[in-house]
């Protein structure tokens, strides 16, 4: 199931370099760019960089956390947080040309000090106990069937009274979604968890769980709102998300917006206590 996955993810070899030719084109040097000017292409979740912000206001950092990003494709929401908060994220992504890409970005921006990473399994993390000030998983478990030994491994390697963070789609009330969506071209690696039986994991793998927010209106009004800004301006922005999801990109915002609208999924974030 893993090379399952990882084959839905995989862009080819040279994707940072794919990256810094789409910016080139667009006028825009690579070695100049900002994390915003990033967001289009490597904060891969709905409601993107804003999302990611919102998250990190909620987990408690300072300068002195290092946090576990857990599933961290790109690594626009680590690079946002080390930013943003001044503390250190180290990401571990299943698909290695996304780990070799975010560190390429990750220098383009100049925090290299500030954040790493590394290929590994979300379910055997290869970190020790009590190793990390927070962690967070943005839209991960969607892939994920396991997703008991999923917080159970981001419960082992925090450390007591630290803060977990989750920000995931889930199963929605109004049936199965539409296929295809970003995390998934067809139902077999497409594992979503309802609200109920995301509480029931959360406390299961030893969290307490502070808050939950559900955003999916807003999901589905940001989807809206791209597909019309886009309209109008006669196309994407030069770099998005199609430079690893391929051409079928398209049908899958429409399919994101129906499955939104319809409550097929739903968004929604957990701040949880080890």
């Amino acid at each position: 199931m893993t090379d399952q996955v990882a084959g839905h993810y995989f862009a080819g070899s040279g994707l940072a370099g794919a990256i810094a030719e789409r910016f080139a084109a667009a006028g825009k040097n690579p070695a100049a760019l900002t994390t915003a000017d990033l967001a289009t292409v490597d904060e891969f979740h709905i409601r993107g960089r804003a999302a990611t912000l919102e998250l990190a206001d909620r987990m408690r950092l300072d300068e002195n956390c290092h946090v576990l990003d857990i599933g961290s494709g790109l690594g626009g929401p680590a690079r946002t947080v080390a930013e943003t908060h001044g503390c250190r994220v180290t990401g571990i992504d299943l698909t290695e040309e996304f780990c070799q890409a975010a560190q390429v970005m990750t220098e383009w921006v100049a925090l290299g000090d500030k954040t790493a990473f590394r290929q590994g399994n979300a379910l055997d993390l290869p970190f020790e106990a009590d190793h990390f000030d927070a962690a967070m998983t943005i839209h991960v478990a969607m892939n994920i069937a396991a997703k008991d030994q999923l917080y159970a491994n981001a419960r082992r390697v925090l450390k007591p009274g630290r803060i977990f963070a989750v920000y995931d789609v889930l199963q929605g009330e109004g049936g199965e979604p539409y296929f295809p969506v970003p995390w998934a071209r067809e139902p077999s690696i497409s594992h979503l968890a309802t609200p109920e039986e995301m509480t029931a994991l959360l406390v299961d793998a030893g969290f307490q769980i502070l808050e939950v927010a559900d955003s999916t209106e807003e999901s589905h009004a940001w989807f809206v709102e791209m597909v019309k800004l886009r309209m109008a301006t006669s196309g994407a922005p030069p770099v998005t998300f199609n430079v690893f999801l391929g051409d079928d990109m398209q049908v899958m915002v429409q399919n994101q917006v129906r499955n939104l609208g319809e409550r097929r999924i739903r968004t929604v974030s957990y701040i949880c206590q080890a």
